[in-house]
């Protein structure tokens, strides 16, 4: 399918010359964002490299929170063209692109991924955790005797007498990281919900996300900065310690680490796409509008990002641990991105 080449008015109005100026003074595509997307815009990068003959792009791993404050910065060369996203833009974040001048910005939903607690293969316990065992391993308040109190458990039988008398001890992602907010929702507070202590007062999920969004930062939750590869690393050298990071992580380092199941089910291609494994999310990528068609190759590597070689069943992101989307879906994705729709305000 023809990219075409779409500008909007606004967006030119708001893009003054010499800003459009600074903007072809560059001649890389740069990419920020999401740690998690960073493997697979990485892979699309080297292909569009091999494939066209334009430079590489530059591919940035800020997490998702510090991707978005340099994308929705402003326009010109030194804010970037794309920014990877592990959860959908917030309406905070919608906004500083409009204060910026990022006022035409293209939404592109590219697949599936599941946040994975991993634990070395040279582990000996077969661990399976419930979302509530989580919650009371990594909460910064948990029940106490009756009480909403700081958490006071230091090794994972103290939670429940089945579990080793293992330290605890699990290295995750820090604020800035759409990693961290994904799974503050999907597993903190899901896991929060199903403690006996909130069920039986009737807690609703305002009192839920006020009370049990805290990492606790006495030691057994560790954060581990953006780098997802240094989780892997430090897990591959502690058999005891978890990690928590995007399914892409795990499934690229099978040979030396090993999934934690939740509630007995383990992620996979499978079990992702289908919501059965309960820590699962969409994965986006951002398009600053106002760069396309200025910006040397842009429509050529969202050509190839767009295309069934990547994002297909049996594409080479599907092999780096991408969920593809349907097929249904990933024309209508691909439509999006071609004609540039821009996408509609967050509230």
């Amino acid at each position: 399918m023809k990219f075409t080449t779409l500008v909007s008015v606004t967006a030119l109005a708001v893009a003054s010359t010499t800003m459009v100026g600074a903007v072809q003074a560059r001649e890389e595509i740069r990419r920020v964002g999401s740690s998690t997307v960073f493997p697979y815009t990485q892979a699309v990068a080297e292909q569009f490299a091999n494939n066209t003959g334009f430079p590489s792009p530059i591919v940035e791993s800020t997490g998702t929170g510090g991707g978005m404050q340099i994308f929705c910065g402003g326009i010109g060369e030194q804010f970037a063209d794309i920014t990877g996203a592990s959860r959908r833009m917030k309406a905070s974040e919608y906004q500083l692109c409009m204060d910026g001048g990022v006022t035409s910005i293209t939404e592109a939903r590219i697949g599936s991924d599941g946040l994975s607690v991993a634990i070395s293969r040279d582990a000996d316990f077969a661990w399976d955790l419930s979302l509530a065992e989580i919650y009371l391993a990594l909460a910064a308040q948990v029940p106490v005797d009756g009480a909403w109190a700081d958490n006071p458990y230091t090794t994972w039988n103290q939670i429940n007498p089945d579990l080793p008398e293992i330290k605890i001890e699990v290295l995750g992602p820090p604020p800035t990281s759409g990693t961290r907010d994904a799974f503050v929702e999907l597993a903190m507070w899901a896991g929060c919900e199903d403690l006996d202590f909130v069920k039986e007062a009737g807690h609703d999920g305002d009192w839920v996300e006020e009370n049990c969004s805290r990492m606790r930062t006495d030691g057994p939750f560790i954060e581990a900065g953006e780098n997802d590869n240094l989780i892997v690393q430090r897990l591959q050298a502690n058999k005891d310690a978890m990690g928590i990071f995007g399914y892409s992580f795990l499934y690229e380092n099978q040979d030396t680490l090993k999934a934690v199941t939740i509630g007995g089910v383990e992620p996979g291609a499978e079990t992702i796409a289908d919501g059965s494994y309960p820590i699962s999310r969409p994965l986006f990528f951002y398009i600053k509008n106002a760069h396309r068609g200025v910006i040397p190759g842009f429509e050529e590597f969202l050509a190839e990002y767009m295309s069934e070689d990547a994002l297909a069943p049996g594409g080479y992101l599907e092999e780096r641990g991408l969920v593809p989307l349907s097929e249904a879906a990933r024309t209508e994705l691909r439509e999006r991105v071609a004609n540039a729709v821009p996408m509609d305000p967050i509230k």
